[in-house]
């Protein structure tokens, strides 16, 4: 059996196993930014394949620039979702010299923020590219599901996907790691065309809303909304005109926050 990331090495595969036709975590971001005013510069954190990206640029009219640590989702974006400026960066570190109203996190990518030291970093890198009264946009997992729900984590869930003429399938087995505060993914894929099973291991950091709170009033953020439905990975998913619900326990958490102005630039100070 192979260690490997089978989605991040083969991004077509990864369009075909997630698809999203409607482009709902786009115009769900979108809604979102035009909602709270947010001004044209958008920073797409984990952009992935592109395809968010190019959709807020070509079609809401945005300056994007994504972000990535995969050299292959990268080159896959440049070529098949072009428009944004995309760069290989790590949401710790990077350093862009250039400043953005809004920073947007989709499908859980703020939750690769695994320690305390993680999230506070990727906050200050927030705030030094951030617009005083920037905005800061994530869809995630959302950490108080799981307490007391174990549904997600009850036996593996099979999936498949057809690409190039082969089928693929997945198994997967989600635990939760508790001293470390994440949930943890186990895949198995197989395919038909006689290639040896290849496993991946992947993990989200659980955060739970008080608790992102506080990380956030501390980088100097103001939490505008935080709620579990609708959005554009909840069932039922989101749609154009609805309401968020005041609410947090199901099994997404959305987040909007505005940066302070006088947080601006890694001033943590009044």
């Amino acid at each position: 059996m192979t260690e490997a990331n089978l989605l991040t090495d083969h991004p077509e595969l990864y369009e075909e196993r997630f698809p999203d036709p409607e482009h709902r975590a786009a115009r769900w971001a979108e809604n979102v930014l035009a909602r709270y005013g947010c001004g044209p510069r958008l920073l797409d954190v984990g952009c992935g394949t592109g395809r968010d990206a190019a959709w807020l640029h070509h079609r809401a009219g945005r300056r994007v620039t994504g972000i990535d640590t995969s050299h292959t989702m990268l080159a896959h974006a440049r070529s098949r979702h072009p428009g944004p400026a995309y760069h290989l960066a790590d949401m710790r570190e990077f350093d862009l010299d250039a400043s953005f109203d809004a920073v947007v996190c989709l499908d859980s990518a703020l939750l690769y923020c695994h320690t305390n030291d993680d999230l506070t970093a990727f906050l200050a890198r927030c705030r030094a590219h951030l617009t005083p009264g920037g905005l800061l946009v994530a869809e995630m997992r959302g950490g108080a599901f799981f307490l007391g729900n174990t549904e997600l984590l009850d036996g593996p869930r099979t999936a498949t996907a057809t690409w190039r003429g082969v089928t693929y399938t997945s198994r997967t087995t989600l635990y939760v790691d508790h001293p470390a505060q994440l949930l943890r993914r186990r895949r198995i894929w197989t395919a038909d065309d006689g290639a040896p099973p290849a496993e991946q291991h992947s993990a989200w950091r659980l955060l739970f809303p008080q608790e992102l709170r506080y990380f956030l009033a501390t980088a100097g953020f103001e939490v505008l909304a935080l709620y579990d439905r609708p959005g554009p990975r909840t069932e039922p998913p989101w749609t154009e005109g609805e309401a968020p619900s005041r609410t947090a326990s199901s099994d997404r958490l959305h987040l909007i926050a505005r940066l302070t102005p006088h947080h601006r630039n890694g001033d943590s100070t009044s």
